[in-house]
Parts: C-alpha cells; sequence; structure tokens
C-alpha cells in the first residue's frame, strides 16, 4: 500500500499501545514452564481472553520454507502441548518431514505472549480416540468432510459432501478417521513475555537442562 492508495484504512506506522503492567521478576517465575504456562493460561481465561488456547503453530518444509497458521491447543502436561489435524494436511506434511515447531500464544488482554520450541511427536491412539469422541458430532462429522489443504472446487461440493457423510454416519458412533490425529510439540525452550513501559519488557526464558530447566532473563 502506498500513502496515497485510498483503500489504505491508516496511518499503521503511528498505532501504538502505552503498556502499564505489573514487573515480571525471576522470582515471581514457577521452576517448571508448564505449571507456569497453566498458571498464565488461567489468568488469560480470568482475564476475558475468547479463545485464550489459540496459537500460532509455525512449521517448515523439508527444504525450510516456513509456515504459520493458527490452531487450537487441545492438551498440555509435562510431556507437551497437543493439537489436533488432518494427518493430509500441510501441517502434517511438514511435520513428518521436518519434526521440529514453533508455537506462540498471544493474550492482549494481559499483555503476554508464551513461545515454546521443540521437537513433535504423534499422538497415542488412545489419546486421539479419547479427544474426538468429546467433540460436538457435526465436528466428527467435519473430520471426515474436508481433504484439509487440498484444492477443492466449490464450497457447496465440500456442503454436499457433509451431508452426505452427516446421513451415512447418522446411526451410531461417528469413528475416528484413519486420517486424523495429534501432535505433541515437546518443549525445550519456552519463553515467557510481559509487555512493559517504554518498550522494555520482561522476557525469560526457559531452557532444558538435565532433568530440570534453567531460567535466564532475555533483553527486549
Amino acid at each position: 500500500m502506498t500513502d496515497n492508495d485510498p483503500h489504505t484504512p491508516a496511518d499503521i506506522a503511528s498505532l501504538r499501545r502505552a503498556y502499564r503492567t505489573v514487573p515480571l521478576e525471576r522470582e515471581h517465575l514457577d521452576p517448571d514452564p508448564v505449571r507456569q504456562f497453566h498458571r498464565w493460561l488461567g489468568e488469560a481465561m480470568a482475564a476475558g481472553s475468547p479463545e485464550a488456547n489459540a496459537v500460532g503453530l509455525a512449521t517448515a518444509d523439508a527444504a525450510g520454507q516456513p509456515s504459520l497458521r493458527m490452531v487450537l491447543l487441545k492438551h498440555f502436561d509435562a510431556a507437551g502441548f497437543v493439537f489436533y489435524t488432518n494427518l493430509q494436511s500441510r501441517k502434517s506434511r511438514e511435520i513428518e518431514a521436518n519434526p521440529r515447531a514453533a508455537l506462540l500464544f498471544y493474550w492482549p488482554e494481559v499483555s503476554r505472549q508464551v513461545r515454546v520450541t521443540g521437537p513433535v511427536g504423534r499422538t497415542t491412539t488412545a489419546e486421539t480416540l479419547r479427544y474426538f469422541l468429546s467433540r460436538p458430532r457435526d465436528s466428527q462429522v467435519g473430520a471426515w468432510t474436508s481433504p484439509q489443504s487440498a484444492v477443492i472446487e466449490t464450497r457447496s461440493a465440500l456442503e454436499q459432501q457433509f451431508a452426505r457423510l452427516k446421513e451415512k454416519f447418522a446411526a451410531g458412533d461417528v469413528p475416528l478417521p484413519d486420517f486424523w490425529g495429534g501432535y505433541r510439540v515437546v518443549p525445550e525452550a519456552v519463553e515467557f513475555w510481559q509487555a512493559r513501559e517504554n518498550r522494555l519488557h520482561d522476557r525469560f526464558v526457559y531452557r532444558r537442562d538435565g532433568d530440570g530447566w534453567s531460567i535466564d532473563r532475555l533483553a527486549p
């Protein structure tokens, strides 16, 4: 966009926000990053974040070409951060070719970010089935319907396929597709970012250190 483009909505260079937040100090942090994440996620939800589990997922193909999209975190514990998807999608193909990923959570309601990086592995069939059965029935049918990331001719063709499958699975449970499953990002590094005034933000990174974690403050 140019300065005289009539479609430019605003001077984005002038968009800025003055942050007024409490300091984040080393003594405020839990020794374990997953417990610290649990705390911050709860505070984001309490502050009214509409989808606090929404997370940017970055992957790269075998040639190193990165791609980024939003997914929904569906489980996390000491083993890692889990999301589910079509196993034939672009993200899945990239993970299979280059099994490392980065996650970014952003919660503007509390002026915080969390970054997670590490290797990626598949969830077990039992884990996948347990989550799949917890989804609304139409979402289960939707998993069968969409050839995710593939080129399709029309929206109506997708909707017609959904209707056909909904009728097919009308009786009984919707089965788990063999092309649908979960991935777990195993954290090697987890960074917590708290916005501060004058862009002098507080940043702390946890890194794997044997059976525990080291914690360092980073410059903003």
